[in-house]
């Protein structure tokens, strides 16, 4: 599937898969080459994405760049980039909602492959698709990725797991599940019939509780651009940083035990 694209540029890529490679530092090939892995769809891409874990994508510039490799940090605050020449890394660890950091879970679950002549490893299947699912920019929609994503792969998706990704933005998988079932109405039974009646009792439920009382919207973890009008002259509050202050106060929440278990501890 290489073949599309520049020699130079393809040998860039293996490059840098080598250098981390022998660096020991943990990454996986994303992107169109796992997208490809996974369908047999081949898309071409303008670069390499590497999804890595924060610290581990700080080391992972360093080596870049201590090897010849023009460097950018903290890019959106959610990727790295490398250039040799023309020629582009993504080190990815997060999206850029904030929503699906890289942790050790892609790891945990990632999937063996051979890509540019090297040996590496391809996120989940599952975790692609959960990140996949906020991508609806304007001039950008992952959809059809996702859709063929399923049917390929589907039968064996860990659904719980998918499931405990998606946690309170559910909606935004449910949703994805009839884009599914709508596109391939002979394969509905891909997605078992538990997940469906699970999500559309939740469905229900939020039907009979009506409105939220916050004027609130969550559009902009979906498309920052295409939502700003809501927030700058239909007078919304701005759900994505509502979304950031929940996570942050999420994240406080799970400190507590293991602050207070060390303070028990030094007494």
């Amino acid at each position: 599937m290489e073949v599309r694209r520049p020699v130079a540029e393809l040998g860039a890529r293996a490059y840098a898969i080598q250098l981390l490679t022998d660096a020991q530092i943990p990454f996986l090939v994303g992107g169109a080459y796992a997208f490809a892995h996974y369908t047999g769809i081949y898309r071409d891409t303008k670069d390499l994405d590497l999804f890595i874990r924060k610290d581990d994508a700080d080391r992972a510039l360093k080596v870049l760049a201590s090897n010849g490799w023009n460097t950018q940090s903290n890019v959106h605050g959610w990727l790295h980039k490398a250039f040799w020449d023309d020629f582009l890394v993504d080190l990815i660890f997060a999206s850029g909602n904030g929503i699906t950091v890289v942790d050790d879970g892609w790891f945990e679950h990632a999937v063996c492959a051979r890509l540019l002549n090297c040996e590496c490893n391809v996120p989940p299947a599952e975790e692609i698709y959960w990140s996949k699912s906020f991508v609806l920019e304007r001039e950008r929609f992952d959809g059809h990725e996702l859709t063929h994503l399923l049917l390929k792969t589907g039968r064996t998706f860990d659904w719980p797991r998918l499931l405990a990704r998606f946690d309170r933005y559910w909606e935004v998988l449910l949703a994805h599940l009839m884009f599914f079932r709508f596109a391939y109405p002979a394969d509905r039974d891909i997605v078992p019939e538990w997940v469906m009646r699970d999500l559309l009792s939740r469905a229900n439920s939020s039907v009979a509780e009506g409105n939220w009382d916050s004027q609130l919207c969550r559009g902009r973890l979906l498309s920052q651009v295409s939502y700003q009008v809501d927030v700058d002259e239909w007078g919304y509050e701005d759900g994505r940083t509502w979304d950031e202050v929940e996570r942050a106060r999420e994240r406080e929440q799970d400190d507590v035990p293991a602050a207070a278990s060390g303070s028990y501890g030094s007494h």
